[in-house]
């Protein structure tokens, strides 16, 4: 059986690795991605089971948008998208149900909090 495929997608270095040191457990293939448009093209280069996705973003296209393009995509609609973001107030909230995140942590977040919800997939 393989691998399961990981894409972390944050701007900030020191989160990215932080991610990867949380997840390397797991036995998985670990990729990232710093922007939007960064991360969307390796969903579609990689077909990653999980992406797990920072909402604020350089490049014009933010987490939201990154999402909602995973799961409105007949080719990447499975992707288990896994928001975590600094940004926890009650519409951002909503909004990551809007554009069907399957998971929305908010920073500071539990590491073990976050391989479980990898782990479900």
């Amino acid at each position: 059986m393989s691998r399961r495929l990981i894409l972390i997608v944050d701007d900030q270095s020191e989160l990215r690795k932080l991610i990867r040191m949380t997840l390397e457990p797991l036995d998985c293939d670990l990729h990232e991605a710093v922007s939007g448009l960064d991360a969307l093209a390796k969903v579609r280069a990689l077909h990653p089971a999980v992406v797990i996705l920072d909402v604020m973003l350089p490049g014009g296209i933010d987490g939201y948008q990154v999402c909602q393009a995973i799961k409105s995509d007949p080719k990447t609609q499975q992707t288990r998208v896994i928001m975590v973001t600094a940004r926890g107030q009650k519409a951002d909230i909503e909004e990551g149900g809007r554009v069907m995140a399957d998971c929305y942590l908010v920073k500071p977040f539990s590491p073990m909090q976050l391989v479980r919800e990898v782990d479900k997939y």
